[in-house]
């Protein structure tokens, strides 16, 4: 009989940081994969980061997770996007060796004795009086566990479209999970339809690059990771080309053969990565649409053509690919193809992604009806670390909407009904000032730490580096840098004149004043020789204190509806005075606090304001008894 603390389904981004979240904190682990050749596989984009993206894997690092330390040893191109504009939205994304990242992954699940790998197909759930007690696969081979942890990706009955021909398959070349969506259905969970895709790979040797716009990583280097000593790699350059009119005609000529627009397919895919074909007839009046090359590996030529996903037949997608400049004599390695697959609708889920119906089961990852390997990597972690704390009878991790974008990425999943992908925007949280990518360690180390994930001398670093900033924050405070001729020679090439002594903060205030001119005309600063990240640090809190400070008493008020706690079992629908829609919404999410309530599509602020006062009279506690 096979027996383990944690069963994690499904060996994708999600999967591998639940497996190595509990392994790290005492559990025995069977972490079980269609196919073990594809732990940590990139099916899509090899790159991690990007907007909001960047944030998820600092606060994963942060908590204890591995993406972060994967990204940095992998890389072929760092870079941070929107440089020039405010933290909020600067966004760190590395260009990743596909293969390298994979293995950097199963060596380190490898690692740990105490994570069994088991390349099977989980078809059924073992459940006793609505509690988890194990799964089993398609040969009917049981394992028990009190905790199981679905993180299926697109595998569950995974239908692949090129044209008008589809196959049963998760990812192109793998089969699909069949049988699990039947066992989750029989146990009274409600299943959906979602759709994504992805572009066709190419032969670089068949790419005239002489032609195409290089770009370049950063000279001066920025990691996921905050351990120190991060590997110093060379880097490659990506290339940039564009859709032509020929690219448009061909595409707008076979759309009877695109399976979307035939109706094959009737699962909505994601919203801001839609297809080419989407974007043509979607924005007509453009012209052309920027396309991306970028390298699948340092070992081999096959390339990604990014922003070219489509479904089409694979005689149309050569014809396409071989309009755009550079590629007129492109061969396509792999066809671009939709994908179409179950998940399972994460209003079932609680904030600590195990189901509300069945006790000890977790779900992460794109199950939950996400998109996005970062997404899945956060909630596989939450997942991990949730599946543990249950198993020791501890209060689980819920991550708020103000400490992390994990929290509002997992509260928008259980809060909101999701009809298509749930891809991460800066624009879904609205405390991005105070959730950066660089202050990820300060929002989250002392939770990593916590939980046990943190070593005690990774968390001595940290405590250091927070005390060095406010060290360095209050002598910004104190100390002034008085005009002369040499501090005003200094500051003429930036259209810089000081004309009386000003506190080294309140030059640092100004938005053409940052640390680097401060370090050049103030001798003292300059010899402090501070860490990168820590200067950083403090001229970000220094130059955007009103706006955090604003930001902060935003977070305090909101937190007062999330402090209003409902009782569990409530009937919402019992409620007088609010609405027949938002008794049917409220019934449905099962809201723990009127925070959550009032996030809910739909929910009126007059049905909130009745919500808070029977809250606050103490009167929701009868609803499980009588009206009111």
């Amino acid at each position: 009989m096979y027996k383990y603390d944690v069963i994690v389904v499904g060996a994708g981004h999600a999967g591998v940081e639940a497996a190595l979240a509990a392994a790290k904190l005492g559990c025995k682990v069977l972490l079980t994969s269609i196919n073990l050749d594809n732990i940590a596989l990139m099916p899509c984009n090899p790159a991690i980061g990007g907007p909001a993206k960047s944030n998820i894997v600092r606060e994963i690092d942060a908590l204890g997770g591995i993406m972060g330390l994967a990204a940095d040893a992998t890389y072929m191109q760092m870079k941070t996007l929107n440089i020039t504009k405010g933290p909020a939205i600067r966004a760190l994304r590395a260009q990743s060796d596909k293969k390298e990242y994979k293995n950097y992954m199963r060596n380190a699940l490898e690692s740990y004795p105490n994570i069994d790998l088991k390349q099977c197909c989980i078809t059924d759930l073992i459940v006793e009086n609505d509690e988890i007690k194990g799964a089993s696969d398609e040969l009917n081979q049981p394992y028990y566990a009190p905790c199981v942890i679905l993180t299926t990706g697109t595998s569950l009955e995974g239908t692949i479209y090129i044209g008008l021909r589809s196959f049963s398959a998760g990812r192109l070349g793998e089969f699909p999970a069949i049988g699990l969506s039947d066992s989750l259905k029989s146990l009274g969970f409600t299943l959906g339809k979602l759709k994504t895709g992805t572009p066709a790979r190419v032969d670089a040797r068949t790419i005239n690059f002489d032609v195409l716009e290089k770009h370049y990583g950063d000279k001066e280097l920025s990691f996921f990771s905050f351990e120190p000593n991060r590997p110093i790699r060379e880097q490659y350059p990506c290339h940039l080309t564009r859709t032509t009119q020929k690219t448009h005609e061909i595409i707008l000529a076979n759309l009877d053969k695109s399976p979307l627009y035939a109706g094959l397919i009737h699962g909505r895919g994601p919203r801001y990565c839609p297809s080419i074909e989407d974007k043509v007839v979607r924005f007509k009046d453009k012209d052309s649409h920027h396309i991306f090359i970028e390298p699948e590996g340092k070992s081999t030529y096959e390339t990604y053509v990014q922003g070219f996903s489509t479904s089409l037949p694979a005689e149309v997608q050569i014809q396409m690919l071989q309009s755009l400049p550079g590629l007129e004599k492109v061969r396509v390695i792999k066809p671009a193809y939709a994908v179409e697959y179950d998940y399972v609708p994460a209003i079932q889920l609680n904030h600590s992604l195990m189901t509300k119906r069945i006790k000890g089961l977790f779900c992460a990852g794109q199950i939950n009806g996400t998109s996005g390997y970062e997404e899945a990597a956060g909630q596989g972690l939450i997942a991990g670390i949730n599946a543990v704390l249950y198993l020791q009878n501890k209060e689980q991790l819920a991550l708020s909407r103000n400490s992390s974008y994990i929290g509002t990425l997992i509260d928008d999943l259980v809060t909101k009904e999701m009809d298509e992908p749930y891809r991460m925007l800066p624009s879904r949280s609205e405390y991005r000032l105070i959730l950066r990518q660089d202050n990820a360690d300060e929002r989250l180390t002392e939770t990593g730490h916590k939980v046990g994930l943190i070593s005690d001398e990774r968390y001595a670093r940290f405590k250091a580096k927070m005390a060095a900033i406010e060290q360095e924050k209050e002598r910004c405070n104190i100390e002034k840098i008085s005009p002369s001729q040499d501090v005003n020679a200094k500051l003429q090439k930036y259209g810089i004149c000081l004309e009386r002594g000003y506190k080294i903060s309140e030059l640092l205030k100004r938005p053409d004043i940052d640390y680097n001119i401060i370090e050049e005309i103030d001798e003292k600063t300059k010899n402090l020789n501070l860490d990168k990240e820590i200067s950083q640090q403090v001229e970000i809190q220094i130059k955007y204190s009103g706006y955090i400070e604003r930001q902060n008493a935003q977070v305090e008020q909101a937190s007062k509806l999330d402090k209003i706690n409902f009782p569990d079992g409530i009937d919402f629908m019992k409620i007088e005075h609010i609405s027949t829609e938002t008794k049917e919404k409220l019934a449905k999410v099962q809201p723990k606090t009127l925070g959550q309530a009032s996030r809910i599509g739909g929910i009126k602020p007059a049905d909130i304001s009745v919500l808070m006062v029977l809250a606050e009279a103490n009167k929701l506690k009868q609803l499980a008894a009588k009206e009111i």
